[in-house]
């Protein structure tokens, strides 16, 4: 007999958890998760961890910028996050005569303390379950068109309402979980005056670069340090030499006991995006087509730029932050798609499909829809594929990679900020290469119409004589001639003409996807709705979307491969082996550093064994946007800082593996021996709260 399960304004949830997978929401720990880390080693109550009635450590965490998360760590504002994170604001700051991602930066008060222009932070006042005000009205047969305008209209109603009692600086945001089928809201405070306290050389920050990045063992000191600023009545104000240092809520107390393995440890931040519910279909997608467009159209691009990266300080300077966002995302599709075939994910989405699809099928009501997900699902992936991979291409190589498009549709309030960074030769030569792999491997239908109408008419097909032409034609080739450009002589230029070529053939693909979108959404709504109610015991955690979620597990090691171990933690005797003279923008080791290692000058930073810990691993789910987050111990002081994940387990986005999955996390103790003994920062130390097991605080020496 087949059940009927309808769909309800408010979901029910199985309160029970399962160890170290999963990203959970913070209202519900008590309920989901307090039992079994305190059974881990946790020695504080939910309500220590999340409260709505008092402090809690939640108001120590923020978002840090558009995609990280950071900590607050003194009563004068003072944040923690990663070097990484930082490294746009410490590129936009640097220059020749101060280059700061060169040589670091360390502030000794706070007026040299550097205003960081367009960075803000955002603290969490108020998380809501408004499920039933969202979904209460949606009648449960509707079609997706129809629940899609009463969801929206809901939305922006309960949004409007909920800004009446907003304070100036607070934002409210509704955010969909569970693929839509439950909804929080979020009220943020958000903070733009940010300065820049302290950071180490890249040399220590981003010690082992590319070659590093996603792998252990790892020796990064991953690290910078900044302040939130507001006005003489603690709250959000634009940037101003009045402001005063933030005085938080809550801030982290910082721990000298270190961990060993098998320590209880968890992570409070905000991890940007999973896709635990992802089908077979969907994996068939990312392997044949996104990863290997997106891993080879960066590569050669990347390639170009750090050849002059590395031949020229002004152009490392200016395009360090851009090649760091590049290649972070390119290792990680290569990764990523290495991890899912290597780990056979796709035949465990297949065997999860099939269950669920009996269950469907025995279980529910044709009108339900649960029947027809999958199904769904797969005719929808089948049709967006090559549109999403053509407007993949206009995107990676065109949009983002060639920057006199870019240039050519900057607003000329603009311009200054846009060509501080930019070279245009070097542009040149990426153009060329981009619009030749481009043409080699677009569907020629969906190609930008300059090829056809300009490039072979004109040019006869010589794609570089081309771009020659358009670099020494355009005003865009350099910032005076495009500040001087008026309206008229823009529309004609020839990087507006491309841009505009480009942009059309873009849109031209957009109205296909907008018919396809909705159908995937109704497909993935239903399918992770309809596993929910097949497994009603089973405790469920959304997908990350940026919103505050908490992880915890163990300090552990692991074995990557057959006879081969990884211990879980590496020191400074590791920096000292992997200096490679060869290769000075990803393996240099300062003098400074060499000097202190030398003398095993550690101070009270050294492990018991007297050497100095680097990094060290724990099994926590966490990805992108959980950079910066804090690894708190069990007693929720500060131990270190997550910033990465490892290779063998880059499939973790899709199918979280327990044996594998580890976080890589930077020890306080390095961070602290860095600012300290490296770089004498008293500005900084004098303001944190340090302690240690058989010592309430730490005296510093």
């Amino acid at each position: 007999m087949k059940k009927l399960f309808l769909t309800f304004a408010a979901m029910t949830i199985a309160f029970s958890a399962v160890a170290d997978e999963g990203m959970w929401l913070l209202p519900y720990l008590q309920k989901m998760n307090i039992k079994d880390m305190k059974a881990k080693g946790l020695r504080l109550s939910a309500e220590d961890i999340y409260s709505i009635n008092k402090s809690s450590l939640k108001d120590a965490i923020v978002i840090f910028g558009g995609g990280c998360t950071g900590e607050i760590v003194s009563d004068k504002g003072l944040i923690f996050t990663n070097h990484h994170c930082g490294y746009g604001s410490i590129q936009a700051l640097s220059s020749i005569e101060h280059d700061y991602l060169k040589n670091g930066f360390w502030a000794n008060s706070h007026a040299e303390e550097l205003p960081c222009p367009g960075l803000s932070v955002r603290f969490v006042r108020k998380i809501e379950d408004v499920t039933a005000q969202i979904l209460g009205n949606v009648p449960s047969i509707s079609g997706e068109e129809e629940r899609s305008k009463i969801v929206s209209a809901n939305i922006n109603g309960l949004s409007e309402e909920m800004r009446k009692d907003l304070t100036e600086g607070q934002t409210v945001q509704i955010v969909s979980f569970f693929g839509g089928n439950q909804y929080f809201a979020f009220v943020y405070e958000v903070y733009n005056d940010v300065r820049l306290v302290g950071t180490p050389p890249s040399s220590i920050g981003k010690f082992g670069g590319d070659t590093d990045n996603w792998m252990w063992p790892r020796h990064t000191g991953d690290f910078s340090i900044f302040r939130v600023y507001a006005n003489k009545d603690n709250k959000p104000a634009a940037y101003s030499k009045d402001n005063v240092p933030y005085t938080p809520a809550r801030h982290l107390e910082i721990s000298l006991d270190g961990v060993d393995e098998g320590d209880f440890t968890m992570i409070m931040g905000f991890p940007g995006s999973t896709t635990r519910y992802m089908t077979s279909y969907e994996i068939d997608q990312m392997l044949e087509v996104d990863n290997p467009q997106r891993i080879f159209i960066r590569g050669e691009r990347q390639a170009i730029i750090w050849e002059a990266m590395e031949a020229s300080d002004a152009v490392r300077i200016k395009y360090a932050s851009k090649y760091a966002g590049s290649s972070n995302y390119w290792k990680n599709s290569i990764g990523m798609s290495r991890g899912i075939q290597k780990l056979g994910v796709k035949a465990q989405k297949q065997a999860e499909e099939a269950a669920f699809q009996k269950w469907a099928n025995e279980n529910t009501l044709p009108e339900e829809r649960y029947i027809d997900a999958l199904p769904q699902m797969k005719q929808t992936i089948e049709a967006i594929t090559p549109i999403e991979g053509s407007m993949q291409y206009l995107q990676e190589a065109f949009l983002r990679g060639i920057e006199i498009i870019s240039a050519a549709r900057t607003s000329t309030a603009r311009l200054d900020a846009f060509y501080k960074d930019y070279e245009v030769e070097l542009d040149r030569k990426v153009a060329k290469r981009m619009m030749t792999i481009a043409k080699e491997n677009m569907d020629p239908k969906y190609l930008p119409s300059i090829y056809a109408d300009v490039i072979d008419k004109e040019f006869g097909g010589d794609i570089a004589k081309y771009v020659d032409w358009v670099y020494d034609n355009s005003a865009f080739y350099s910032l005076e001639k495009a500040k001087a450009i008026d309206e008229e002589a823009r529309k004609t230029d020839p990087a507006m003409q491309l841009a505009q070529s480009v942009i059309a053939s873009y849109n031209s693909l957009v109205p296909a996807y907008q018919t396809l979108n909705p159908r995937y959404n109704e497909a993935h709504r239903l399918y992770v709705d309809g596993r929910m109610k097949m497994q009603p015991e089973k405790a469920w955690y959304s997908d990350a979307n940026f919103t505050i979620r908490l992880t915890y597990g163990n300090v552990l090691p692991y074995n990557p491969a057959d006879a081969i171990t990884y211990n879980y933690y590496t020191t400074l005797e590791g920096v000292i082996a992997k200096e490679d003279t060869s290769n000075p923008l990803e393996f240099t080791v300062e003098p400074k550093l060499k000097e202190l290692y030398a003398k095993k000058d550690y101070g009270r930073y050294a492990d018991k064994d007297g050497r100095l810990r680097v990094g060290f691993l724990c099994n926590l789910d966490i990805t992108g946007g959980n950079s910066g987050s804090p690894v708190l111990d069990g007693n929720g002081r500060l131990v270190g800082l997550a910033f990465d994940g490892n290779w063998e387990a880059m499939s973790g986005d899709v199918a979280f593996e327990p044996e594998l999955q580890r976080c890589i996390a930077v020890d306080i103790r390095y961070v602290l021996f860095v600012v300290d003994k490296f770089a004498g920062c008293d500005h900084i130390m004098g303001e944190l709260d340090i302690v240690q097991a058989k010592a309430p605080k730490a005296k510093r020496k």
